[in-house]
């Protein structure tokens, strides 16, 4: 970020927020003095705003006179504040005590990690997200947290978007919703389109880096990301957000809430739309989604009921943009040409479209696909100290993808070949479709111990039961000439069936007041199957086309952990952790791998974490102004057996390409920090990772004569940062600029310049204003200009290489280019 534009910020008038007084503080846990993140603040009984992640609040300003401060949350009493509005800041310290109704967060604390566990997490709040919500997908929203790294196929932030942390993808993040797993089964992926606009309804999010606790699902092996949508908000509301930017974005949603009826009823629901034309040409998306919850909740019971769906239409983006669209060389697109990656036709379109090239031109070229989420929560007191969260879940889950296919041969479709006179046809133009048809369902448990007069021991028993159903098929929709087949010609067919099963048990133990150590064992298995065939046609083991995928695997893992924290001061902690991994290959590493290959291995990973923990709500600063700081600072070191890195390759459906290597390692260091001012009306927050990402003994066996040796991990960038400076100049008025900093990164496993992602910095910049009129709550306008400074730059990519026409070895790379200088306006109404 640059100097001058943090000064420009810095020097903005600020006398007038004092106008009225600002009231701020933090809301704790009278128990164990933990923020509580997402507590409702109310002033004369109206809501204004609620805790963030580390349980401070801020009322921006508070009219001359007496007002009553109420502080809520869910599952404790209320307290009660009498406040004065008066020109100067007001700090308050508010610790609420556990009541009789269980906390909606209870269902999911099994899995959340705090300042017991010795792990590097992150708390993401309500308001963090909304922040920065004008449309774009869940990565996105969490671009400025440690170690993330966030990239787009349509290249503006809707539609397919993935997230790397620590240089892992979103194969190696647990991702749950509510403690049931999001991650597809069988891929591992988190795929984020399926569920659009999900951060309008979240209330709290929690990042976990590197193994993390034990979580329902596969492994984590670079972080967790555990999603609630759990609060209860007990007065009743209705709200909208409309976007319009760039691309043609649009999003509209419509929230609202019953607030607690009868005493015991609450009933919440959202509608969400979000569509766009993407950075890339024919990259659209058409995205739907709604949110339904019901609660029932009284003295030591919560029931909840909760239904969420998306369905997505996307134009298919995966294919990237080749290199020489990007710098418009001839001769490099000669050799694109020259080895039959596109048509002579092809590359001229190209070079035409350029970094908005789009390979696919028939207009149905579509992803479509669609997923109903289904959850029954429900978490019972049990006595004084003891409470039970049980959930039962159904994810059923359908859609194709639909793929114009010129000259195909019909042997390769099951189809015998169309004889005209003296003539036989061996291939045809023809659309296609692949299916997936699935059904996801099992629940999960936590029985809890947390002793309300004495906290020096708290414990979790727990585990997970989930089986997963899913049909493989594909049909042709239409043939230039038909063969043998009919409408919907079926060529291929598989069925996967996974179960999955996990128990663990957890505890955290205050040896001393400022000693405490954690432990936590988990045992998970798996079981596996695949039977039937897979559309391959170009696989050397394919017979007619298809090449028969059968698995079936078993695998059982013990994963334990352990850490222990140490108190040095108020606010301040060190902490350390060990923790072992385990997981299983994904599909396509068992269905897309080469003649000869025996199969993938399952990952194991030893993490170790270290770190300190500062926190000073409220310290001397220059002319007697005083201001809050947060530091933290992370070590860890990450070794691997047998992991399975990306290839660089992809296979037909975009889906990258793995490769066991015996052994590899990821260690650095993760710094972050915050500073705030004037009662948070000014503050910088940052955070940078340092890191090293190594195979040893690596050898590529596809390209001749590559030796073994020590390289870096593909995908892993050694420097990722993060800047966000954000001001309150005006009462209502939040202005920010978000700086994002990632070195090269490699396409490959070889570490060669000529497969790489070069480098790239960008700035956005944020405003928001919200006013209240007299016919409505409040109405919030918005603006957010990403890549101010209009960089040219790609975030993700793969490559190809191989013996070229002249015999030499030459690399064939494609990029996902991200949009340049763009906006996205909003406009948000709150009745």
């Amino acid at each position: 970020m640059n100097l001058p534009g943090a000064a420009l910020l810095a020097c903005l008038p600020v006398g007038a927020a004092w106008a009225q007084g600002p009231v701020s503080g933090t809301v704790t846990d009278g128990r164990t003095q933990q923020g509580l993140p997402g507590a409702i603040i109310l002033l004369d009984g109206a809501p204004v705003g609620a805790t963030d992640a580390s349980g401070a609040f801020q009322v921006p300003a508070v009219a001359a006179g007496a007002h009553e401060l109420r502080i809520t949350f869910v599952g404790y009493d209320a307290a009660t504040r009498s406040v004065q509005g008066q020109p100067g800041a007001q700090q308050l310290s508010l610790a609420l005590q556990p009541g009789r109704v269980l906390i909606g967060e209870a269902l999911v604390t099994a899995q959340r990690a705090n300042d017991r566990t010795g792990t590097a997490y992150t708390n993401v709040s309500r308001e963090d997200l909304a922040k920065r919500n004008f449309g774009q997908d869940l990565p996105y929203l969490l671009d400025q947290t440690p170690s993330v790294v966030v990239t787009s196929d349509a290249g503006a932030g809707v539609g397919y978007t993935d997230i790397r942390i620590r240089g892992t993808s979103n194969t190696g993040i647990n991702m749950t919703i509510n403690g049931v797993p999001l991650n597809d089964a069988e891929s591992r992926g988190s795929f984020l389109v399926n569920v659009p606009d999900l951060a309008s309804s979240v209330s709290s999010l929690q990042i976990q880096r590197g193994v993390g606790t034990s979580q329902n699902g596969g492994a984590a092996f670079g972080a967790s990301i555990n999603i609630s949508t759990l609060d209860n908000r007990r007065e009743a509301y209705a709200e909208t957000q409309n976007s319009y930017g760039s691309f043609s974005t649009w999003k509209n949603t419509v929230q609202f809430g019953s607030g607690l009826v009868g005493k015991y009823f609450t009933f919440d629901g959202r509608l969400s739309r979000v569509a766009s034309d993407g950075y890339m040409n024919r990259a659209s998306s058409d995205l739907k989604s709604y949110y339904l919850a019901a609660g029932y909740q009284q003295k030591n019971t919560l029931l909840k009921f909760i239904t969420f769906s998306g369905r997505e239409k996307t134009y298919q983006a995966w294919n990237g943009v080749p290199e020489f669209a990007l710098t418009g060389s001839q001769t490099l697109k000669q050799q694109y040409v020259d080895n039959f990656e596109l048509s002579e036709a092809e590359a001229e379109r190209a070079l035409r479209e350029g970094r908005r090239f789009s390979y696919y031109t028939y207009d149905n070229q579509t992803d479509n696909y669609q997923q109903n989420h289904y959850q029954l929560h429900l978490a019972q007191g049990l006595g004084a100290n003891w409470n039970l969260a049980a959930t039962a879940h159904l994810t059923r889950g359908f859609g194709y993808y639909e793929s114009y296919r010129a000259g195909r041969k019909f042997v390769n479709y099951g189809l015998p070949n169309v004889v005209v006179g003296a003539q036989s046809i061996t291939r045809t133009d023809l659309v296609d479709r692949k299916w997936l048809d699935n059904y996801f369902y099992g629940g999960t448990f936590a029985l809890n111990y947390q002793p309300r007069a004495n906290d020096r021991l708290q414990a979790t028993v727990g585990g997970a039961w989930n089986r997963f159903l899913n049909d493989h098929y594909g049909e042709i929709i239409w043939a230039q000439y038909a063969s043998s087949g009919s409408i919907r010609q079926r060529y291929y067919f598989n069925d996967a069936t996974k179960t999955d099963y996990n128990a663990y048990a957890r505890a955290t133990w205050q040896l001393l007041p400022r000693l405490g150590v954690y432990g936590d064992a988990q045992v998970r298995h798996i079981r596996y199957n695949i039977d039937g065939v897979e559309h391959e046609p170009n696989s050397p083991r394919a017979v007619k086309g298809v090449v028969d995928v059968s698995t079936h695997v078993d695998y059982t893992f013990f994963n334990p952990k352990a850490g222990v924290t140490f108190a040095l001061a108020e606010g301040q902690q060190l902490y350390a952790s060990y923790a072992i991994g385990q997981r299983e290959p994904v599909r396509a590493d068992f269905t897309d791998r080469p003649a000869g290959d025996v199969g993938a291995k399952p990952e194991k990973l030893q993490d170790f974490e270290g770190g300190y923990r500062a926190s000073w709500p409220d310290v001397p600063f220059l002319f007697g102004l005083r201001q809050a700081v947060r530091l933290e600072a992370n070590y860890f070191r990450m070794d691997y057996r047998n992991q399975l890195v990306a290839t660089g390759q992809l296979n037909d459906v975009g889906t990258a390409l793995r490769t066991n290597v015996a052994r590899s390692y990821r260690t650095g260091v993760e710094l972050s920090g915050r500073v705030a001012l004037f009662a948070d009306r000014l503050s910088v927050s940052a955070n940078g990772t340092l890191s090293r990402n190594r195979i040893l003994n690596y050898r590529n066996d596809s390209l001749p004569g590559d030796v073994a040796r020590t390289t870096t991990i593909s995908y892993s960038p050694s420097f990722v940062g993060a800047t966000t400076l954000e001001g309150q100049p005006l009462k209502g008025l939040r202005l920010a600029l978000l700086g994002k900093a990632v070195s090269e990164q490699y396409l490959d496993n070889t570490a060669s310049a000529e497969r790489r992602l070069a480098a790239y910095k960008v700035v956005d910049f944020r405003v928001r204003y919200s006013f209240r009129p007299s016919f409505v709550k409040e109405i919030e306008l918005g603006l957010l200009v990403n890549n101010v400074l209009n960089r040219r730059y790609a975030a993700n990519g793969y490559t190809y290489a191989y013996p070229g026409a002249d015999g030499r070895l030459q690399s064939f790379n494609w990029y996902f280019p991200q949009a340049p200088r763009n906006f996205l306006a909003s406009v948000g109404v709150k009745f």
